[in-house]
């Protein structure tokens, strides 16, 4: 049982997961990826773009200072100097030490120089960070852009730069010529960055370092800019759609694992989130140091309010139950509909006292929502209490099963009696050993009929006047090899309400029918035996019938057997009931009513119904009333069986006075301790044998 509890529960988690999880995790995962690959593209694109752009003005501004550090080197004359002074090269020529030998322009070098990697095959260069426009920085090894003070320097450029100008005629043309290092080309400005360069000259004697200029299209900056801008935007708006997917598939999941914990009558919680949240709280650390009561609380006569009113009213009020009742809660506590009328609960409680005034204050403001009917409650409750290790310390309850809680409670709910008031009960260790008790003789019943462990046991009639043997009643016993011997009240209450007790019937009677045919043979003085007849019997329209063909199987009289009904058998089908003891009177049968006066609809029953035998219950001879009341009740019912020509039995009888009083009164047959207890078949034999009472 537990195993298959376990199987349900972990069943019910995995659908859960399978609803929350599926239907979004799917979408943000790709979202997610999507965004990182697309970020470290344009990163990388980006990168190597200006890399690239950078690497190739290096490459070329290197190769220039190269050449004149070449030219430099070539001669000492007059035309080289001249070349090389004429204003457009800023170079400086330093010694083995560092001092200058000879400077052309102005030299802006910061202090140096510094290693630095100038691209892939200009490597450990030596190179002099200018001091004007310093956009340049080295690390780990390599010569690095700050792109965020290049455009700084851009951004600045809001007014136009006042050059020194010449305008010389050249037809309809002018030139503009800029002394600043920033100039015009075409009508687009081109900033220049300065690095300074240094290549080793006249065999490592000299350095001529001269001055690179890393030039900026502004127009191509622009248009680079504006089409980044526009790329990142066309990305952005992908990824704000998949954003918005996603967002919508968690709203739609949203939903659905609302709709999975809903209830579809109160709108409220339902079965499956009671199991899953509820015990997902309770396994919380959190929760571990407070006791809690999780609660089976059932509407009484649910079914009737339907049937009296419409379904439509009765889920109505199930939905007013629970918002009551939802509205009493604290954070900490949780209401469920699950079933029908049924109602679960977790409630904050400190013991089993506190749980019954906390629920008997929720169902008496449950009693406020309809003034018109009578609101009753069936509540059965399984106390949780903090879970402690071996040292006595407070743990959490990881293994803690809402399933078997929620049965515990369920348990001790179905134990109250069938009745209309409001009850609780508190599961506790008898209730579990009455269901292992429940469980044991379902699984038996049918190996028991089999193999003949039920017992017929005889509780002798007697005549209260001669002390004759006039009758007797069956009574079944439980000779188990795995649980003993068993009283009736043990397991006839079980079989009452599974149904098995329709098999047990059939079991007396073949056997009360075999007895009777065997003592016949055998010669025994033979007086008719009673059996128990259950109600259960008289849906079936062919009972007579059966219990007829029965009794002719064995091969036993019909007068020697005594079809005993209890009286609250005679609230069901009373047309039916009528019909049946018609065909068994016919058949040859007697029949007897059982526990006469236990109900309240006797006399009607008597009026209506062909009866031979009339069994007093056994409650008119108990208690210490002296008062005279019972003895009047009894004597009129012996009275009025008389006039309707019935034979009358006294069940229950212990004392002799009680016999004196009913043979004066003239009951034709007393049944109880007094004379004889229910005894085994050899025992009754010699009763029968011996034909008068041993009192």
């Amino acid at each position: 049982m537990e195993q298959k509890n376990d199987r349900k529960r972990d069943k019910n988690r995995l659908l859960y997961k399978k609803v929350k999880k599926a239907s979004f995790w799917g979408s943000i995962i790709s979202f997610i990826i999507t965004m990182i690959m697309v970020a470290v593209i344009m990163t990388v694109t980006l990168w190597l773009f200006a890399s690239y752009v950078a690497a190739s003005k290096l490459q070329n501004e290197y190769d220039r200072i190269e050449n004149l550090a070449k030219m430099y080197e070539a001669g000492d004359n007059s035309v080289v100097h001249a070349v090389l002074d004429n204003g457009e090269n800023d170079y400086v020529v330093l010694d083995s030490s560092g001092q200058k030998l000879h400077t052309s322009g102005t030299d802006t070098r910061m202090e140096g120089p510094e290693k630095a990697d100038l691209s892939e095959f200009l490597k450990n260069v030596d190179i002099y960070r200018d001091s004007e426009r310093n956009i340049f920085y080295v690390s780990e090894g390599r010569l690095r852009v700050n792109w965020g003070e290049v455009f700084k320097y851009i951004g600045n450029e809001a007014v136009e730069i006042q050059a020194d100008e010449q305008h010389l005629n050249d037809g309809d043309e002018y030139i503009t010529v800029y002394s600043d290092d920033d100039f015009y080309e075409n009508g687009t400005k081109i900033i220049n960055f300065p690095l300074w360069i240094a290549v080793d000259v006249k065999d490592g004697a000299e350095k001529f370092a001269g001055k690179a200029s890393f030039s900026v299209n502004v127009n191509d900056l622009f248009l680079f800019g504006i089409v980044s801008i526009i790329i990142i935007v066309l990305v952005l708006i992908l990824l704000i759609t998949m954003l918005v997917n996603v967002i919508s598939s968690i709203v739609r999941q949203i939903r659905i694992v609302g709709l999975f914990f809903e209830d579809p009558i109160t709108k409220g919680h339902n079965w499956m989130y009671f199991l899953i949240r509820g015990e997902q709280y309770l396994r919380k650390g959190r929760a571990a140091r407070d006791t809690y009561a999780v609660v089976n609380m059932v509407l009484v006569n649910y079914r009737n309010y339907c049937l009296c009113h419409s379904v439509e009213d009765g889920e109505k009020l199930l939905g007013s139950i629970y918002n009551k009742v939802q509205r009493s809660l604290s954070p900490k506590e949780m209401c469920a509909h699950t079933t029908a009328s049924n109602f679960a609960l977790i409630l904050n409680v400190s013991d089993e006292d506190s749980a019954k005034r906390r629920l008997y204050e929720i169902i008496s403001d449950i009693r406020g929502i309809d003034q018109e009917h009578k609101l009753s409650m069936k509540v059965g409750v399984d106390i949780v209490r903090p879970w402690l290790d071996a040292k006595g310390r407070v743990v959490k309850r990881k293994s803690f099963s809402m399933d078997t809680s929620y049965n515990n409670a369920c348990t001790a709910r179905a134990s109250i009696e069938d009745t209309d008031e409001t009850e609780i009960v508190i599961f506790d260790e008898k209730l579990v050993e009455e269901e292992k008790w429940l469980d044991m003789v379902q699984e038996k019943q049918e190996q028991a009929v089999r193999n003949e462990e039920f017992q017929v046991y005889y509780q002798p009639k007697y005549d209260p006047r001669t002390n004759v043997l006039r009758g007797a009643e069956a009574l079944i016993r439980w000779e188990s090899p795995d649980f003993g011997f068993v009283t009736p009240g043990r397991f006839i209450p079980i079989f009452e309400k599974n149904g098995f007790i329709t098999e047990i019937d059939h079991y007396m009677l073949t056997h009360v029918a075999r007895d009777q045919k065997r003592w016949l043979d055998e010669g025994y003085n033979l007086v008719p035996v009673s059996v128990n007849v259950s109600r259960a019997h008289f849906v079936e329209s062919d009972l007579a019938e059966q219990i007829r063909d029965m009794v002719d199987r064995e091969g036993a009289p019909h007068n020697l057997i005594e079809i005993e009904l209890t009286e609250s058998a005679f609230f069901d089908d009373k047309k039916a009931m009528i019909d049946t003891i018609r065909k068994l009177k016919e058949y040859g049968f007697t029949v007897s009513m059982d526990d006469f006066g236990s109900g309240y609809s006797s006399l009607n029953s008597l009026k209506d119904m062909p009866l031979d035998v009339l069994k007093l219950d056994a409650d008119f001879f108990r208690g210490s009333g002296d008062d005279g009341r019972g003895e009047i009740v009894v004597s009129e019912a012996i009275k009025l069986a008389q006039s309707l020509n019935m034979r009358t039995v006294a069940e229950g009888v212990e004392v002799k006075d009680q016999v004196d009083f009913l043979a004066a009164e003239g009951c034709d047959m007393i049944q109880g301790y007094y004379f004889a207890k229910p005894m085994p078949v050899h025992e009754y034999e010699s009763r029968m044998k011996n034909g008068f009472a041993t009192v």
